[in-house]
């Protein structure tokens, strides 16, 4: 059992695969290809179940490091519907050091390795199989535990099919009823899920905080990544932050934006604008690690979907 876990009784994985399923005339959500099913854990957290496909990765004729556009296919993965939040730390009995203290607001002040050993706890907690070596910081992507996200899954999933500039269209002005940022936010982080969704009913991808991915950042990746599910330089200082945050301006918030971040192991540069959520690889078909072990083949078994509106 990896040195900093403890022992807590294991949550049941519930998960939906009906096709369609969720709040298709969902009012919060912008326009899209539907609301994804969802999936529900013990602890209350939802995630997406997001299908594979292929999208335009980058930004048109934007800054150094943005462009150039590429294509680019991620298999399926599910990601979380919200980001971490204060809650889910409390659930699983994890020390929150966040800013802004309040119910529903998102876990910010994190190291990226703060953020990866919470994925492992996550998937301790659940049965599963851990994704990252506690002694290299290498990730296992067959595992079918929790991880941070490729910065390609991230912004697959931020997009929701799109190709404009935001999920919504080119609009700026229209950003503000889809995201907390430096117009709106008076300075903090909010609840999450309190603007409206992503065409797939994720919440909260642009601003309110800004989210780590897995990958090390390189301001010349785009020029040489691979077309199939890339992810990232094998080494680096800094690390990927994506989506802007409660103290940035519309540009930041673009699904196409990218930034890398030092805080990536020292908790002096923690930032209250960057936090992050979870996704898991989608086949989830090597079963358990051992230890700990679950009590049911990957940890999952069938219900209804859930759609309420908040984590």
């Amino acid at each position: 059992m990896p040195r900093h876990l403890r022992s807590y009784a294991l949550p049941v994985l519930f998960v939906s695969l009906a096709i369609g399923c969720g709040r298709s005339g969902d009012s919060g959500a912008a326009s899209g290809t539907g609301i994804l099913p969802v999936v529900v854990t013990d602890s209350g957290a939802e995630m997406l179940i997001v299908p594979g496909g292929t999208f335009e990765m980058g930004l048109r004729n934007d800054r150094e490091g943005d462009a150039p556009l590429h294509r680019v296919r991620v298999d399926s993965f599910l990601i979380d519907r919200y980001e971490v939040t204060q809650d889910l730390y409390r659930t699983l009995e994890v020390s929150d050091p966040s800013r802004f203290e309040g119910e529903g607001l998102p876990v910010e002040q994190q190291t990226w390795l703060d953020a990866v050993r919470f994925c492992n706890l996550r998937s301790y907690l659940e049965g599963l199989e851990l994704c990252y070596d506690e002694e290299t910081w290498e990730c296992d992507f067959e595992a079918n535990g929790y991880r941070l996200p490729t910065e390609a899954e991230w912004e697959y999933a931020a997009r929701a099919g799109g190709s404009e500039e935001y999920p919504f269209g080119n609009d700026p002005r229209e950003l503000s009823r889809f995201a907390w940022l430096d117009a709106n936010s008076g300075e903090r982080t909010h609840q999450a899920g309190t603007r409206r969704s992503n065409g797939w009913g994720v919440y909260d991808m642009l601003g309110n905080v800004a989210e780590w991915c897995h990958d090390f950042y390189s301001e010349d990746y785009y020029l040489d990544s691979p077309e199939e599910n890339p992810r990232g330089p094998h080494e680096g200082d800094l690390r990927v932050v994506r989506g802007g945050a409660w103290d940035s301006p519309a540009e930041a918030c673009r699904p196409g934006n990218r930034i890398g971040s030092a805080s990536v192991d020292d908790g002096c540069l923690v930032s209250d604008a960057i936090g992050f959520r979870c996704v898991r690889t989608g086949s989830g078909s090597r079963g358990c690690s051992s230890p700990p072990t679950c009590s049911m083949a990957g940890g999952i078994r069938s219900t209804s979907c859930s759609s309420s509106g908040r984590p």
